[in-house]
């Protein structure tokens, strides 16, 4: 008990003499804009998100403008974000809250729970940080703190370990102050006690701090999680036919859902250049017409939490269009506007890259 009330104390202490992290939604107690800077940030470092944050609150301010939005913009928007299954959610839940709860954000944890797309982390940060209610944040930051002061080797990601931090981090909760005292911690676990090279000797808590005492630093918190990687071969068609181009939505339960591509030919194994110009499923996507291939990109890789994709981007020209009903034919200024994953969207920013000019 003496050693919880010295962590709670010290962490408020260190937060109001020497927590300077700025963030655009730190101090926000709008729910609207609390839940928009956590969805960004599920999967997503701090810096990357702090711009896509102030773009979103710009382009979408509230509910309303969010929820009438096309699909299409919001997803253009979540461009090179990644676990595109966020902006789904995000976009029914924001659907919903409109036109079932009148635009209106819920209020209660269980409520806030029952919205797609967020968990038992998202629901505590939104009901604490918008409604000062209660309610522990246990997110990457809070799970090492924990494990390293208190010197717990349950593995974090075990049904186990979440029930342990989540009782733990319970117990160390401010009640009168959640919303300061989630942010104190998180912001501890980000300056502070960072996953690599943590600052020990600046710590406020390094006198009770038992991996510091037992050199267990490194070693904590537990993870016992594997992920095994997935191969994929992708080769896409950029196919043009005056000044317009072949692009198709991934509608399929797959990843990269409700964007575009351009034509893709999955293979199972990596072909050269020359085998997969001759490849059978792209000599059927032409039906016998000519084309020519002007460009070969380099090999580009790409890696995702369960695979890794290896691809490239073929450039052809053709002169009469596709007869495939898949893929639609838009002009370049239409291309401009389309949501493509950020393994294509990276590949188009590239400065070598120019559609026009081939």
């Amino acid at each position: 008990m003496v050693k919880k009330y010295f962590f709670s104390k010290t962490l408020l202490l260190w937060n109001n003499e020497h927590n300077k992290r700025q963030m655009p939604w730190k101090g926000e107690t709008s729910p609207y804009k609390i839940w928009i800077s956590e969805i960004i940030l599920q999967q997503t470092r701090v810096q990357q998100g702090m711009g896509y944050y102030n773009r979103f609150i710009q382009a979408f301010p509230d509910i309303k403008t969010l929820a009438t939005a096309s699909e299409k913009e919001v997803y253009k928007l979540w461009e090179g974000l990644g676990y595109y299954s966020r902006c789904k959610n995000l976009i029914a839940s924001a659907k919903f809250i409109y036109h079932d709860l009148d635009g209106k954000f819920p209020e209660t944890f269980e409520e806030i729970l029952a919205l797609k797309g967020i968990g038992n982390y998202t629901a505590s940060a939104i009901a604490s940080f918008a409604y000062n209610q209660p309610y522990a944040v246990l997110d990457g930051n809070v799970f090492r703190v924990l494990s390293r002061f208190f010197g717990e080797e349950t593995p974090i990601n075990t049904t186990e370990g979440k029930k342990f931090y989540a009782l733990l981090s319970q117990q160390l909760l401010d009640k009168k102050n959640p919303a300061k005292y989630n942010q104190a911690l998180m912001d501890f676990g980000a300056v502070i006690c960072k996953p690599s090279a943590p600052l020990c000797p600046q710590c406020p808590l390094q006198k009770k701090c038992t991996a510091l005492l037992k050199n267990k630093v490194a070693e904590l918190p537990v993870n016992t999680k594997t992920i095994k990687q997935k191969q994929r071969f992708f080769n896409y068609l950029i196919v043009k036919r005056k000044q317009h181009f072949y692009v198709n939505k991934r509608s399929e339960k797959d990843i990269w859902q409700n964007l575009y591509e351009f034509i893709l030919i999955e293979t199972k194994e990596w072909l050269n250049d020359k085998e997969v110009t001759v490849n059978e499923q792209i000599l059927e996507i032409f039906n016998l017409q000519n084309f020519k291939v002007n460009f070969i990109s380099k090999k580009i890789s790409q890696k995702l939490t369960h695979q890794t994709i290896t691809g490239r981007f073929i450039h052809v020209e053709i002169q009469k269009p596709l007869k495939n009903k898949k893929y639609t034919e838009v002009s370049f200024n239409e291309l401009k506007t389309l949501p493509f994953p950020k393994f294509t969207a990276s590949y188009l920013s590239d400065k070598n890259v120019s559609l026009n000019s081939i």
